[in-house]
């Protein structure tokens, strides 16, 4: 009597351990990250961002692991903003002026000469930082940073003197801004993203484009363009955010660790884009491309550009924009 009392309280205790540590396990698993991102593995954006995922993956003892899906493999840029508003992934990278046609403040960073440097545009990012935040949270979207590219510049299949070289060019565009200086110049632009590159210009689908140095690096713009002229005319920055949602979800701990990771990342990313701008003009020119600056004529014409863009980006953003602007030249003073 007492082995039948007893055995079938020592299976239920066994039964209860087991499902225990069942439990248990699951509560200790990792939270597991996709982080979709829309450029190559050669690209310093995308090197930085693998470090910060090491980095967090690191920092919370294997708790919190970020997958990072590069080269828009998992979701296109175009969507990867909604996909982390609505829950599709917890967290991405976008260029951040893309979301220009939502607030203009968020191409603040692609007016023409508003900033070209890295200090302007370091100061720029401070006058601004606080409003995008905002912006952004309204959305249930996190800011964990954001990093610049190089400065832009003109691709082309010949030499650019004069603003009448660059009329009725088909050039690549991958913003409003870059949009809109096609037309100031006369140039036609077309939208093409950065996978698609050396595709587009060999069917002829482009002739010209605007982008940084470390772009025509990695896409290998000497198998199909022979000049780059170095007009350093904005510096855009990628961004990363993450929903409010899925990290709100985390620990304070580990909430923590991703903030403190996020700041050296974007530190990083400064200095690892300041590095690819003098890097890459060198290899552009290793490779046979014709790295030049404006003529007058052409700089003229551009500073133009620029103006009118500041203007017509002023009264976009009204009164975000007039704050931006107002801090941003009272820390240049």
């Amino acid at each position: 009597m007492i082995v039948r009392t007893v055995l079938p309280r020592l299976a239920t205790a066994t039964a209860l351990c087991i499902s225990l540590a069942s439990l248990g396990a699951v509560a200790q698993a990792a939270t597991e990250w996709d982080m979709p991102t829309p450029y190559g593995d050669r690209t310093f954006h995308t090197v930085n961002i693998r470090e910060f995922a090491d980095d967090v993956r690191e920092a919370t003892d294997g708790e919190l692991d970020i997958t990072v899906h590069s080269n828009g493999s998992l979701i296109g840029h175009p969507e990867i903003k909604n996909s982390v508003r609505r829950g599709i992934v917890p967290i991405g990278e976008l260029i951040m002026s893309r979301l220009a046609n939502e607030n203009a403040i968020f191409e603040v960073d692609s007016v023409p000469y508003l900033a070209s440097s890295y200090e302007d545009a370091r100061t720029l990012w401070e006058a601004s930082r606080e409003i995008i935040t905002e912006e952004l949270a309204e959305q249930d979207l996190r800011l964990l940073f954001a990093v610049p590219w190089p400065p832009q510049g003109i691709y082309t299949q010949q030499e650019i003197d004069t603003p009448e070289d660059l009329q009725n060019l088909s050039m690549r565009a991958y913003n409003a801004a870059s949009e809109r200086l096609a037309q100031l110049v006369g140039a036609v632009p077309t939208q093409v993203e950065v996978p698609d590159i050396p595709t587009a210009f060999s069917t002829g689908r482009v002739d010209a484009m605007i982008t940084s140095p470390a772009t025509g690096a990695d896409t290998k713009a000497w198998d199909y363009l022979s000049h780059f002229n170095h007009a350093q005319l904005w510096l855009p920055k990628n961004m990363v955010i993450v929903s409010e949602r899925a990290f709100s979800r985390l620990d304070e701990t580990t909430q923590q660790a991703v903030l403190d990771t996020a700041a050296t990342a974007e530190e990083r990313g400064w200095e690892m884009s300041r590095q690819e701008t003098e890097e890459a003009l060198k290899v552009l020119e290793e490779n046979g491309i014709m790295v030049t600056t404006p003529t007058p004529a052409l700089a003229t014409k551009l500073e133009e550009v620029g103006a009118t863009m500041t203007e017509e980006w002023a009264e976009r953003a009204g009164e975000q924009g007039e704050a931006i602007l107002e801090a941003y030249r009272t820390a240049k003073e």
